[in-house]
C-alpha cells in the first residue's frame, strides 16, 4: 500500500536555531524551509522535519540513520566538524567508536544537540 510512497522523516528539538546549526553546519544537511512548526531539511531526497516541541525525551535507540560507502571517513570528517561519537559499554567499538556487527556491518553512534540518538552504517 506505501510501497511507492517517499518516506519522510522525524526528530524533534526544542531549539531549533541550535537544531539548526548542528543539521545544516555540522551535518550538511540541506534547509528547505524553516516555518512555526519545523524546520525542514533535504537528505538525499528523503524530507527530514526537525519538529519544534516543548521537550525532547531522550531515546536509548537510533532515531535517525544514514547509510555511507566508508563509514572511517564519515566519522572522521563529522569528528573533525565537532561531532562526539558515542561508546557503548556494551559493545565492543574501536578507537573511532565504530562496532563492528558479526555479519560485518559497522556502525557509529551519536547525538544531536536533544540528545536525539543518529547513526552512521556501512552495510
Amino acid at each position: 500500500m506505501l510501497e511507492s510512497s517517499k518516506l519522510m522523516a522525524f526528530v524533534a528539538t526544542t531549539d531549533a536555531p541550535r537544531a539548526r546549526r548542528f543539521y545544516e553546519g555540522q551535518l550538511g544537511l540541506t534547509v528547505t524551509a524553516d516555518d512555526p512548526f519545523a524546520l525542514v531539511l533535504d537528505a538525499n531526497g528523503t524530507m527530514v522535519r526537525v519538529q519544534k516541541v516543548p521537550s525532547v525525551p531522550e531515546a536509548q535507540y537510533t532515531i535517525l540513520g544514514w547509510e555511507v560507502p566508508d563509514i572511517r571517513a564519515r566519522v572522521d570528517a563529522l569528528g573533525a566538524k565537532g561531532v562526539t561519537f558515542e561508546r557503548v559499554k556494551s559493545l565492543p567499538q574501536d578507537e573511532r567508536g565504530i562496532w563492528t556487527a558479526p555479519d560485518g556491518t559497522q556502525v557509529a553512534w551519536f547525538r544531536d544537540p536533544d540528545r536525539n540518538l543518529l547513526s552512521l552504517t556501512q552495510f
